[in-house]
């Protein structure tokens, strides 16, 4: 049988409003996400077991064993469904690790829905996110990949009109220095600058930020760098993705984009695409 293929489709906040340090730790937030059309690559093909295999420019080092997200949502859906077989799954890593772009949570979401075809579950993206949500906040909405508003942890989704962003082409770059979730939501300072405006996602957007720039960029001096650099191209719009590195801008015209590419430091990491 040959080998099924799924894209873990990069994620971009639009906007990320901080609204509240909740006691167990995590932080309530707004977000507006939103999805290229082009990410990492799954491919998964009926095996007797589940085994990973990583490769791709960014696939080195990362775990083929069962902390890694996709074989926890492997084997989550397996448990869930009562599912006997199992799957060769391969993963190519295009995007960098630990990036604000998904990563690994648009990798479980993507394994998902792979599995969900491969082993005829027929279940629906509702009850795929809700099997995967305990393994990351991201994930629900990287299940369904498309344009939404999320609040609580980012978990709670209300799906938006894909096409309310008049701008779609997508400049994607990344200094190629992680930084870390954790470390950047601790340095908060519990200030609540206010929500994400309703209504129009494209005036959302331009009224928004995201409260975790300037925490990243202070870790990460580069990221302002990355920041300056796309504002010199006139895009649409610029921001730091999720908790960084990477940061994005939006163009209304392709030739845009590939003009932006001159003004980036070689040694970055870039890639251009579209909002799906």
């Amino acid at each position: 049988m040959p080998a099924d293929t799924e894209t873990a489709f990069a994620k971009i906040n639009l906007a990320l409003h901080v609204r509240r340090r909740r006691e167990d730790g995590y932080h309530d937030i707004e977000t507006l996400f939103a999805f290229a059309q082009h990410g990492d690559q799954l491919q998964a093909s009926l095996s007797d077991r589940l085994e990973l295999t990583i490769v791709g420019p960014f696939g080195s080092g990362l775990s083929v064993d069962d902390d890694n997200l996709v074989m926890q949502a492997a084997h989550r859906l397996r448990a869930h469904f009562s599912i006997t077989g199992g799957a060769s799954i391969r993963l190519t890593k295009n995007l960098p690790i630990a990036s604000g772009i998904g990563g690994g949570s648009a990798d479980a979401a993507a394994a998902a829905r792979l599995l969900n075809r491969l082993w005829d579950i027929q279940a629906s993206e509702q009850e795929l996110a809700d099997i995967l949500q305990p393994l990351g906040a991201d994930i629900p909405a990287c299940v369904f990949s498309r344009t939404s508003f999320g609040s609580g942890t980012g978990t709670a989704l209300i799906l938006r009109d894909d096409t309310a962003v008049p701008a779609r082409h997508l400049l994607l770059v990344n200094p190629l220095q992680s930084v870390s979730t954790a470390a950047i939501f601790t340095a908060w300072d519990g200030k609540d600058k206010g929500p994400v405006a309703r209504g129009d996602i494209w005036q959302a957007t331009l009224s928004g930020r995201n409260d975790l720039e300037p925490i990243a960029a202070g870790i990460c001096p580069a990221i302002t760098d990355i920041l300056q650099a796309l504002a010199r191209a006139n895009p649409a719009m610029v921001r730091m993705s999720g908790s960084g590195a990477t940061c994005f801008a939006l163009f209304a015209e392709a030739k845009d984009l590939e003009a932006a590419k001159a003004h980036l430091d070689p040694h970055w990491w870039s890639m251009g695409t579209e909002l799906r």
